[in-house]
């Protein structure tokens, strides 16, 4: 029969009183026993950490790296394949794979919380890279809307919000570094994937770049997803989407400067490498040298972005970085024309750009907290989804009804308008948080 010892030294088999439990009164055996208490999570900035880093590395470096390069596709839809389509209906292809990423990435931020993220993860890789594969085999645009535009968005969205919300949690004290580190792999991916996507296209075809690209994907990050855990599991909601956070204000300025932030990057990622052939008369090589331009700056500015963040305040550098990214565009590339300044203005847009895909995460993370920030991450996303149907197709449209496919000026001043709007928004978040000047934020 049990027996329930009267002090601890009985659990060690001391001969000590016992007491039946049938000689206990029926509230004594119907007494509930306290549950144990939730375990904690691991300690935040580990060597683990770093590993989780290097998984989202990976996966934002071929998720985000394929979507920057899609540059050089356009380029080679409109010059090659497709002259007679559309600017704006080849520019809604590479607007799809990022604007359906953050559509399908709403859904994600719930998965997350239900769902181990490394399967998730591995997930996105087979749906991603298999979309590229069959994108390969088509022939009209359309055909490649519905691949390389939407079905790639879906899976690219696993990867994508998995990346990207998995490193603030493991960080407190280097939790911009981290996340920048992160969030450079796309900047890497974008600059080795653009000159090999040149290449393949030139010596094989854009058929093959396609599958090898897709192939790449599906080993690399269907690998590196094993690395990709959850520090904690979240907080069940009692609702699929938690709304109330759209009635704080620093989550609706959030959000705005997200969204125009957002619409603004993606314009000179996809045009400035037509510009380069177009406008300076440049080879089509040098397309995917301007991508690489953009994207090598972007991997210093990422990093070096998050370390002042750390430093001096995450809202704070991500302010300075989106005005910066704005007066490059509206300061250099479009006064000027000669393909000095041009080539600085890539360059300075690129290393100041990073931070408004790298800092928004973390601020995000330090005004909400990490426990809810795949909720709220996933809510930005459709600021993200908005941002990508706002940016390339009213540019292209801009540029073939108003430039004529070889006057880039109102689609340059577009692109200004986009992050100074953005700029503002940050700037009425700054206040709202704290007036003072000096203020870490």
């Amino acid at each position: 029969m049990s027996q329930v010892p009267t002090s601890p030294d009985a659990a060690a088999g001391s001969e000590t009183p016992t007491i039946e439990l049938d000689q206990l009164p029926a509230s004594e055996k119907t007494r509930d026993v306290e549950p144990p208490a939730p375990a904690s999570p691991p300690a935040t900035d580990t060597k683990y950490g770093w590993l989780v880093v290097l998984g989202c590395f990976f996966a934002l470096m071929l998720s985000i790296g394929t979507t920057t390069t899609y540059g050089v596709y356009l380029q080679e839809y409109k010059l090659v394949e497709f002259p007679d389509a559309a600017s704006s209906l080849l520019s809604w292809i590479g607007t799809l794979q990022f604007s359906m990423m953050c559509f399908f990435g709403i859904g994600v931020g719930v998965l997350c919380e239900h769902f181990d993220t490394r399967l998730l993860s591995a997930l996105g890789a087979l749906v991603s890279g298999l979309a590229l594969v069959v994108a390969s085999f088509c022939n009209s645009p359309w055909k490649l809307l519905l691949t390389q535009g939407l079905l790639y968005g879906f899976g690219g969205s696993l990867l994508y919000i998995t990346g990207l919300t998995l490193p603030p949690q493991w960080f407190s004290k280097y939790r911009a570094l981290a996340t920048g580190i992160a969030i450079a792999g796309s900047g890497i991916g974008g600059l080795w994937l653009s000159t090999a996507t040149r290449s393949m296209t030139n010596n094989l075809s854009r058929q093959w770049s396609l599958r090898i690209t897709g192939l790449v994907i599906i080993g690399v990050c269907g690998v590196t997803s094993l690395l990709m855990k959850m520090r904690f599991k979240p907080e069940k909601r009692q609702k699929i989407i938690d709304l109330s956070v759209l009635r704080d204000k620093r989550f609706v300025l959030l959000f705005l400067g997200a969204m125009f932030g957002s619409a603004g990057y993606f314009v000179p990622y996809y045009f400035m490498p037509s510009y380069a052939v177009v406008v300076l008369g440049k080879n089509s090589d040098w397309g995917a040298n301007v991508s690489s331009i953009m994207n090598g700056a972007s991997i210093a500015g990422r990093i070096l972005m998050g370390i002042l963040g750390d430093r001096v305040g995450s809202l704070n550098t991500l302010w300075a970085a989106t005005l910066l990214s704005c007066l490059s565009i509206l300061v250099l590339w479009l006064p000027f024309s000669g393909a000095g300044t041009f080539f600085a203005a890539a360059a300075i847009f690129g290393f100041f750009s990073g931070a408004i895909v790298s800092l928004i995460p973390v601020v995000t993370a330090n005004i909400f907290g990490v426990r809810r920030l795949p909720s709220v991450i996933g809510l930005l996303m459709i600021a993200y989804m908005t941002g990508g149907l706002i940016s390339s197709p009213p540019a292209g449209a801009m540029l073939d009804k108003y430039g004529h496919g070889k006057d880039f000026d109102s689609l340059i001043i577009y692109t200004g308008v986009l992050l100074g709007v953005s700029s503002v928004s940050q700037t009425l978040l700054r206040l709202i948080i704290s007036r003072q000047l000096w203020y870490k934020v």
